[in-house]
């Protein structure tokens, strides 16, 4: 089996690389770096991939940098939605399988939630972003039978995310190190979730199989931002207070949703269980020579 992989050098693409050289290199596994293929480039994108021999292709790439993307709202349906249907029309042309990365960002708007949302949940999107991904969604729908559109939630990784200057728990760290305080949301609710767990789902979706159709692959159970940041101080041991406050305070260029926190049941029957986010978070932090 032939894999390609877009967006080798991200967060998720290296720790794909990662669970792939553990696992013993199951299947033939090809990165298709940014300099051999500009996704933005839509003209590019079937001429590219009918180019190269695959039985997989893995998405893993977008245009992410949330409050940037409010300004840039062409292109990040060029990208996140129009992109990826190209990309879905050049694998259902071959009869290859399409697994795409989204986000929970397609959810939101449903501000009064409180219960971990299912895959069947109607999306919402109160954002950009999240309006470019879930359309995106929706075209690999249209264009590829044989899909799986993976949610994701909320990245730690140790590769660090790609134009944001690290992840969220490496920055709680450095600041709670240099201020010894902290101020974090805590009314916007979601699900931490490793990118290395994220790889493995994905290693087992390769090799085991799985049904098409969209899946929730982010860690067990909800938090708050705040509650993520007070589990990052303790656990990495960092003299530093958390102190709760409301989104209100930190405004931002684009809204988050109050509540996108995934439910994973379905990963865990069709593919493989998610750890709880606060195991997730332990492994990540001795990863990083954090905690011994």
């Amino acid at each position: 089996m032939k894999v390609l992989l877009l967006g080798p050098n991200g967060q998720l693409g290296s720790d794909i690389q990662t669970a792939h050289a553990a696992a013993g290199e199951p299947f033939q596994l090809i990165p298709l770096e940014r300099e051999r293929l500009d996704v933005s480039d839509l003209a590019a994108i079937g001429p590219a991939l009918n180019g190269i021999a695959f039985d997989v292709l893995v998405n893993c790439t977008s245009y992410h940098k949330t409050d940037e993307v409010e300004d840039n709202a062409a292109l990040a349906f060029a990208v996140n939605a129009h992109g990826v249907e190209e990309m879905a029309k050049a694998c259902a042309a071959r009869g290859a399988r399409f697994i795409h990365v989204s986000t929970d960002y397609v959810f939101g708007g449903d501000t009064g939630r409180t219960e971990l949302l299912t895959e069947d949940a109607p999306t919402a999107p109160v954002n950009v972003y999240g309006a470019s991904k879930a359309m995106g969604e929706t075209l690999i729908r249209l264009a590829c039978p044989d899909h799986a559109i993976l949610r994701v939630s909320s990245l730690f990784g140790v590769a660090g995310a790609s134009g944001k200057g690290g992840n969220f728990v490496e920055t709680m760290i450095r600041v709670g190190r240099e201020r010894g305080a902290l101020k974090v949301v805590s009314d916007q609710i979601m699900t931490p979730t490793a990118t290395a767990d994220i790889a493995d789902a994905i290693l087992a979706l390769l090799t085991r199989g799985a049904p098409s159709g969209t899946y929730h692959v982010a860690g067990t159970g909800a938090a708050s931002w705040y509650d993520f940041a007070c589990e990052i101080i303790r656990a990495a041991g960092v003299e530093a207070t958390v102190t709760p406050c409301t989104s209100a305070e930190f405004p931002a260029r684009a809204h988050r949703p109050a509540y996108s926190a995934l439910d994973n049941g379905k990963c865990a029957r069709e593919i493989m269980a998610m750890p709880p986010w606060q195991d997730a978070l332990e492994r990540y932090l001795k990863a990083k020579g954090h905690i011994g």
